[in-house]
Protein backbone atom coordinates (compact mmCIF):
# COMPACT_ATOMS: atom_id res chain seq x y z
CA UNK A 1 0.00 0.00 0.00
CA UNK A 2 1.31 3.69 -0.77
CA UNK A 3 0.76 6.24 1.63
CA UNK A 4 -0.05 10.00 0.42
CA UNK A 5 1.83 11.38 3.37
CA UNK A 6 5.06 8.96 4.50
CA UNK A 7 7.22 9.97 7.22
CA UNK A 8 10.67 8.80 7.50
CA UNK A 9 12.46 7.06 9.93
CA UNK A 10 15.89 7.64 12.48
CA UNK A 11 17.86 5.24 14.09
CA UNK A 12 18.44 6.05 17.37
CA UNK A 13 21.75 5.68 18.82
CA UNK A 14 21.59 6.78 22.80
CA UNK A 15 22.78 4.37 25.11
CA UNK A 16 24.44 2.20 22.77
CA UNK A 17 28.14 1.08 22.61
CA UNK A 18 30.45 3.23 20.40
CA UNK A 19 31.53 -0.31 19.00
CA UNK A 20 28.35 -0.72 17.28
CA UNK A 21 27.76 2.52 15.75
CA UNK A 22 29.18 1.93 12.32
CA UNK A 23 27.27 -1.25 11.93
CA UNK A 24 24.26 0.57 12.86
CA UNK A 25 25.31 3.57 10.68
CA UNK A 26 25.53 1.57 7.72
CA UNK A 27 22.79 -1.44 8.58
CA UNK A 28 19.93 2.03 8.68
CA UNK A 29 21.71 3.42 5.27
CA UNK A 30 21.16 -0.03 3.60
CA UNK A 31 17.49 -0.21 4.94
CA UNK A 32 16.09 3.10 3.82
CA UNK A 33 16.60 5.34 7.14
CA UNK A 34 16.73 8.78 6.40
CA UNK A 35 18.81 9.58 9.57
CA UNK A 36 20.71 8.75 12.39
CA UNK A 37 20.97 10.41 15.95
CA UNK A 38 23.46 11.27 18.65
CA UNK A 39 23.13 12.09 21.85
CA UNK A 40 24.84 14.24 24.02
CA UNK A 41 26.49 15.00 27.74
CA UNK A 42 30.06 15.32 28.65
CA UNK A 43 29.77 13.87 31.58
CA UNK A 44 27.50 11.85 33.87
CA UNK A 45 27.40 12.85 37.53
CA UNK A 46 26.84 10.23 39.92
CA UNK A 47 24.75 12.64 42.23
CA UNK A 48 22.83 15.35 41.13
CA UNK A 49 20.06 17.64 43.02
CA UNK A 50 18.18 19.02 39.74
CA UNK A 51 15.71 16.71 38.76
CA UNK A 52 15.19 14.81 35.29
CA UNK A 53 12.06 16.31 33.13
CA UNK A 54 11.11 14.30 31.46
CA UNK A 55 10.23 11.03 33.79
CA UNK A 56 7.82 11.49 36.33
CA UNK A 57 10.28 10.06 39.23
CA UNK A 58 12.86 12.68 37.95
CA UNK A 59 15.00 9.90 38.24
CA UNK A 60 17.06 9.55 34.91
CA UNK A 61 16.48 6.75 32.54
CA UNK A 62 20.12 5.20 31.42
CA UNK A 63 22.09 3.27 33.69
CA UNK A 64 25.69 5.36 34.55
CA UNK A 65 27.90 2.82 32.27
CA UNK A 66 26.13 3.95 29.26
CA UNK A 67 28.44 5.42 26.60
CA UNK A 68 27.70 9.23 25.61
CA UNK A 69 30.62 9.29 22.80
CA UNK A 70 30.85 13.54 21.51
CA UNK A 71 28.36 14.31 18.68
CA UNK A 72 30.48 15.66 15.84
CA UNK A 73 33.32 13.83 16.10
CA UNK A 74 31.05 10.54 16.00
CA UNK A 75 29.12 12.05 12.94
CA UNK A 76 32.42 12.82 11.38
CA UNK A 77 33.44 9.65 11.68
CA UNK A 78 30.27 7.98 10.51
CA UNK A 79 30.16 9.97 7.18
CA UNK A 80 33.08 8.24 6.10
CA UNK A 81 31.23 4.82 6.15
CA UNK A 82 27.89 6.30 5.07
CA UNK A 83 26.86 8.04 1.59
CA UNK A 84 23.63 9.34 1.99
CA UNK A 85 22.28 9.08 5.87
CA UNK A 86 22.24 11.97 7.65
CA UNK A 87 22.44 12.87 11.25
CA UNK A 88 21.88 15.19 13.77
CA UNK A 89 21.55 15.50 17.75
CA UNK A 90 19.40 14.71 20.00
CA UNK A 91 19.86 17.04 21.71
CA UNK A 92 23.22 18.96 21.63
CA UNK A 93 23.44 21.78 24.47
CA UNK A 94 24.97 24.66 23.09
CA UNK A 95 25.30 26.72 26.16
CA UNK A 96 26.99 24.16 28.15
CA UNK A 97 30.12 25.27 25.67
CA UNK A 98 32.14 28.45 23.82
CA UNK A 99 29.54 29.23 21.19
CA UNK A 100 33.54 29.80 18.66
CA UNK A 101 34.00 25.98 20.01
CA UNK A 102 30.47 24.39 19.12
CA UNK A 103 30.79 26.50 15.88
CA UNK A 104 33.75 24.88 14.65
CA UNK A 105 33.01 21.31 15.68
CA UNK A 106 29.85 21.27 13.75
CA UNK A 107 31.11 23.45 10.83
CA UNK A 108 34.06 21.22 10.61
CA UNK A 109 31.27 17.93 10.99
CA UNK A 110 29.23 19.26 8.09
CA UNK A 111 32.00 19.94 5.42
CA UNK A 112 33.29 15.94 6.32
CA UNK A 113 29.54 14.74 6.01
CA UNK A 114 29.05 16.85 2.84
CA UNK A 115 26.33 18.46 4.21
CA UNK A 116 24.48 15.81 6.14
CA UNK A 117 24.32 17.21 9.56
CA UNK A 118 21.39 18.89 11.18
CA UNK A 119 22.18 20.57 15.09
CA UNK A 120 19.33 19.45 17.06
CA UNK A 121 19.60 21.97 20.23
CA UNK A 122 18.10 22.65 23.56
CA UNK A 123 19.12 24.49 26.71
CA UNK A 124 19.87 22.02 28.74
CA UNK A 125 18.02 20.78 32.28
CA UNK A 126 21.51 19.51 34.32
CA UNK A 127 22.57 22.62 36.31
CA UNK A 128 25.47 20.78 38.02
CA UNK A 129 26.67 20.16 34.21
CA UNK A 130 26.13 23.53 33.33
CA UNK A 131 28.45 23.84 36.65
CA UNK A 132 30.79 21.66 35.71
CA UNK A 133 31.56 23.09 33.00
CA UNK A 134 31.29 26.67 34.28
CA UNK A 135 28.28 28.23 32.60
CA UNK A 136 25.82 30.11 33.81
CA UNK A 137 22.41 27.86 33.84
CA UNK A 138 20.51 30.58 34.64
CA UNK A 139 21.04 32.32 31.59
CA UNK A 140 20.92 29.61 29.70
CA UNK A 141 18.07 30.54 26.93
CA UNK A 142 18.95 33.72 26.20
CA UNK A 143 22.78 32.46 25.45
CA UNK A 144 21.40 29.49 23.10
CA UNK A 145 19.21 32.12 20.74
CA UNK A 146 22.12 34.54 20.76
CA UNK A 147 24.61 31.56 20.37
CA UNK A 148 22.93 30.25 17.49
CA UNK A 149 22.85 33.48 15.51
CA UNK A 150 26.26 33.74 16.27
CA UNK A 151 27.32 30.07 14.96
CA UNK A 152 25.14 30.78 11.53
CA UNK A 153 27.14 33.83 10.98
CA UNK A 154 30.39 31.78 11.62
CA UNK A 155 29.24 28.91 9.19
CA UNK A 156 28.52 31.71 6.15
CA UNK A 157 31.34 32.63 4.10
CA UNK A 158 33.27 35.47 4.71
CA UNK A 159 34.38 37.74 7.46
CA UNK A 160 32.26 37.81 10.79
CA UNK A 161 31.49 40.52 12.88
CA UNK A 162 29.69 39.99 16.39
CA UNK A 163 28.13 42.06 18.64
CA UNK A 164 26.03 40.87 21.66
CA UNK A 165 24.65 40.85 25.29
CA UNK A 166 26.94 37.54 25.97
CA UNK A 167 29.07 36.80 22.86
CA UNK A 168 31.11 39.48 20.47
CA UNK A 169 33.91 39.23 18.53
CA UNK A 170 35.73 41.70 15.70
CA UNK A 171 36.49 40.70 11.93
CA UNK A 172 37.44 37.11 11.49
CA UNK A 173 36.81 34.16 9.87
CA UNK A 174 36.41 30.10 10.23
CA UNK A 175 37.12 27.61 8.33
CA UNK A 176 36.43 25.28 7.23
CA UNK A 177 33.07 26.51 6.30
CA UNK A 178 30.38 23.82 5.81
CA UNK A 179 28.68 23.42 2.34
CA UNK A 180 25.86 25.18 2.90
CA UNK A 181 23.37 26.52 5.50
CA UNK A 182 23.05 24.21 8.52
CA UNK A 183 19.46 23.16 9.86
CA UNK A 184 18.52 23.86 13.22
CA UNK A 185 16.32 22.20 15.09
CA UNK A 186 15.17 22.80 18.21
CA UNK A 187 14.46 20.51 21.43
CA UNK A 188 11.92 21.11 24.48
CA UNK A 189 8.33 20.81 25.19
CA UNK A 190 8.03 24.08 27.18
CA UNK A 191 5.91 27.30 25.44
CA UNK A 192 9.49 29.18 25.04
CA UNK A 193 11.40 26.04 23.69
CA UNK A 194 8.36 25.37 20.99
CA UNK A 195 8.36 29.38 20.11
CA UNK A 196 12.30 29.01 19.81
CA UNK A 197 11.46 25.69 17.17
CA UNK A 198 8.99 27.98 15.29
CA UNK A 199 11.76 30.01 14.71
CA UNK A 200 14.38 27.52 13.35
CA UNK A 201 13.95 24.84 11.19
CA UNK A 202 12.47 22.00 12.75
CA UNK A 203 11.47 20.64 16.16
CA UNK A 204 12.76 17.31 18.47
CA UNK A 205 10.81 15.60 20.67
CA UNK A 206 10.89 13.11 23.67
CA UNK A 207 8.80 10.45 23.72
CA UNK A 208 5.21 11.44 22.48
CA UNK A 209 1.64 9.71 22.03
CA UNK A 210 0.66 10.20 17.71
CA UNK A 211 -1.82 12.27 19.19
CA UNK A 212 0.48 14.29 21.28
CA UNK A 213 2.81 14.80 18.43
CA UNK A 214 0.17 15.85 15.71
CA UNK A 215 -1.34 18.17 18.96
CA UNK A 216 2.24 20.13 18.91
CA UNK A 217 2.76 20.06 15.33
CA UNK A 218 -0.23 22.07 15.01
CA UNK A 219 1.30 24.20 17.47
CA UNK A 220 4.01 24.58 16.13
CA UNK A 221 2.66 25.39 12.75
CA UNK A 222 0.41 28.26 14.32
CA UNK A 223 3.49 29.63 16.13
CA UNK A 224 5.32 29.39 12.18
CA UNK A 225 2.28 31.48 11.39
CA UNK A 226 2.49 34.21 14.13
CA UNK A 227 6.43 34.62 13.17
CA UNK A 228 5.37 35.02 9.38
CA UNK A 229 7.54 31.49 8.62
CA UNK A 230 6.27 30.75 5.30
CA UNK A 231 4.13 27.16 5.70
CA UNK A 232 5.46 25.41 2.72
CA UNK A 233 9.51 26.03 3.62
CA UNK A 234 10.37 22.46 4.62
CA UNK A 235 10.37 22.11 8.22
CA UNK A 236 10.54 18.87 10.49
CA UNK A 237 8.81 17.58 13.13
CA UNK A 238 10.89 15.25 14.99
CA UNK A 239 9.54 12.27 17.12
CA UNK A 240 9.98 9.13 19.52
CA UNK A 241 6.19 7.58 19.14
CA UNK A 242 5.45 5.64 21.88
CA UNK A 243 2.36 4.11 20.49
CA UNK A 244 3.05 3.15 16.76
CA UNK A 245 3.19 0.31 16.22
CA UNK A 246 2.07 -0.62 12.09
CA UNK A 247 2.59 1.42 9.06
CA UNK A 248 -1.07 2.58 9.46
CA UNK A 249 0.10 4.22 12.72
CA UNK A 250 2.77 5.93 11.24
CA UNK A 251 0.90 7.27 8.43
CA UNK A 252 -1.73 8.80 10.73
CA UNK A 253 1.45 10.09 12.19
CA UNK A 254 2.56 11.47 9.11
CA UNK A 255 -0.64 12.63 8.25
CA UNK A 256 -0.68 14.82 11.13
CA UNK A 257 2.31 17.21 10.49
CA UNK A 258 5.57 14.53 11.53
CA UNK A 259 8.21 14.31 9.07
CA UNK A 260 10.67 11.79 11.25
CA UNK A 261 10.09 9.54 13.55
CA UNK A 262 13.39 8.31 16.00
CA UNK A 263 13.44 4.72 16.67
CA UNK A 264 15.15 1.61 18.38
CA UNK A 265 13.97 -0.80 15.59
CA UNK A 266 15.38 -3.70 17.59
CA UNK A 267 13.15 -3.06 20.66
CA UNK A 268 10.04 -4.17 18.48
CA UNK A 269 11.55 -7.84 17.96
CA UNK A 270 13.56 -8.47 20.63
CA UNK A 271 13.87 -5.62 23.38
CA UNK A 272 16.03 -3.42 24.88
CA UNK A 273 19.03 -6.65 25.59
CA UNK A 274 19.35 -6.79 22.17
CA UNK A 275 22.95 -8.34 20.28
CA UNK A 276 24.31 -6.38 17.53
CA UNK A 277 23.50 -8.74 15.15
CA UNK A 278 19.62 -8.78 16.81
CA UNK A 279 19.65 -4.72 16.20
CA UNK A 280 20.49 -4.70 12.29
CA UNK A 281 18.62 -7.77 11.78
CA UNK A 282 15.51 -5.58 13.49
CA UNK A 283 16.55 -2.37 11.42
CA UNK A 284 16.56 -5.14 8.54
CA UNK A 285 13.15 -6.32 9.48
CA UNK A 286 11.36 -2.86 10.52
CA UNK A 287 12.07 -2.21 6.77
CA UNK A 288 10.01 -4.81 5.49
CA UNK A 289 7.44 -4.23 8.49
CA UNK A 290 7.25 -0.61 8.16
CA UNK A 291 9.24 1.23 5.69
CA UNK A 292 8.31 -0.49 2.24
CA UNK A 293 4.67 -0.74 3.04
CA UNK A 294 4.92 3.49 3.63
CA UNK A 295 6.50 3.69 0.13
CA UNK A 296 9.90 4.87 1.44
CA UNK A 297 11.58 1.71 1.32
Amino acid sequence: MFYLDPVDFAVVTAYQPIGELVALARAAEEHGFRALSVADHVVDLETIATPYPYQASGNRRWAPDVDWPDPWVTMGALAQVTSRLEFFTSIYVAAMRNPFVVAKAVGTAAALAGGRIFLGVGVGWCREEFDLLEQDFTTRGRRTDEALALMQDLWRPGWTEFDGEFYSCERLVMKPEPPGPIPIWVGGISEPALRRAARHDGWVSDVSTIDGAIETAARLAALRAETGRDLAAPYDVVVALTDAMTADDFARAAAGGVTLVMTMPWLYYYGPDATLEQKVDGISRFREDVIEPLGRG
